[in-house]
């Protein structure tokens, strides 16, 4: 099937993206960091580093499946698939959509990232309060968010994260959104190598089911900074209210949300118009 001249257009302009979005030269700052950082991990010894890293695969594995088996999920697929039948009556499953013009999936995949966005941020803006029990539910409910996110966008590109293969793959676009920005363009490009391999089965995954790595660490470890600064800026009040804090925790929520929700988009739909192509 060849594309149209629309689907060509944005094909090219994800590769744009691409170049521009993976393009980043670390400061000395971030280099520094990444050295102290490296040094600290090497410090926890290789097979108390492997307990923690499966206890995080474990812990995303769980979550994710918790999230796509729940009734709020279930609720949420039968909308999209609802929605997609105002454009096609004869769509009747999730990998119907995909007969979908790219703009009316767009539209959809759109609707859903604002969302969540708009759901990660009122999240942040309670994690800002600054009470110890807020802070500690922010980073699960944080990722939680996030990987519903990416649920929602693969649905409505016409993937259907309840099959074990694209259970995975939504897990590892995931971790590519939330690795530093130095990181992120050698694991979109291995992403892409998975899924594009001849072996590859919706159904049957037989890839590298390992998730996180020590360079994803780094995101529990940005979390901290953040409920320190948070907790810092509680102190601030206005009118008896910590403002300050809550548009802190709101700001960055918003922010990592656009990110990951704007990975999720590029990648499924790149994968949408090569599968057309």
């Amino acid at each position: 099937m060849s594309l149209t001249k629309q689907e060509e257009r944005l094909l090219l302009e994800v590769e744009r993206w691409e170049q521009s979005f993976f393009h980043h030269e670390p400061t000395d700052f971030e280099m520094m960091y990444q050295k102290w950082l490296t040094v600290g991990l090497d410090q926890i010894g290789k097979e108390k580093k492997t307990k923690v890293l499966e206890s995080i695969d474990n812990f995303l594995f769980h979550l994710h499946a918790m999230i796509q088996n729940s009734r709020f999920h279930e609720d949420a697929r039968e909308r999209i698939i609802e929605q997609a039948k105002v454009f096609n009556a004869e769509i009747e499953e999730v990998k119907d959509i995909k007969g979908l013009s790219i703009e009316k999936l767009n539209f959809m995949a759109k609707q859903q990232m604002a969302k969540q966005r708009l759901l990660s941020m009122g999240q942040g803006g309670v994690a800002g309060m600054g009470g110890i029990i807020l802070l500690g539910m922010d980073l699960p409910a944080m990722i939680a968010i996030n990987m519903r996110a990416i649920q929602l966008i693969a649905l409505s590109y016409g993937y259907d994260v309840k099959r074990p293969a694209e259970m995975m793959i939504a897990l590892k676009v995931f971790h590519v959104a939330s690795l530093p920005k130095d990181l992120q363009g050698g694991a979109w490009e291995a992403l892409w190598e998975e899924v594009q391999a001849e072996d590859y089965d919706e159904w049957f995954y037989t890839g590298n089911e390992e998730v996180a790595d020590i360079s994803w660490i780094q995101h529990p470890l940005r979390q901290l900074i953040k409920a320190m600064m948070i907790m810092l800026l509680r102190k601030k009040l206005i009118q008896g209210v910590p403002l300050i804090g809550m548009a802190f925790g709101a700001t960055l929520n918003y922010q990592f949300s656009r990110q990951v929700t704007e990975v999720a988009q590029r990648f499924y739909q790149k994968r949408l118009l090569l599968e057309k192509e």
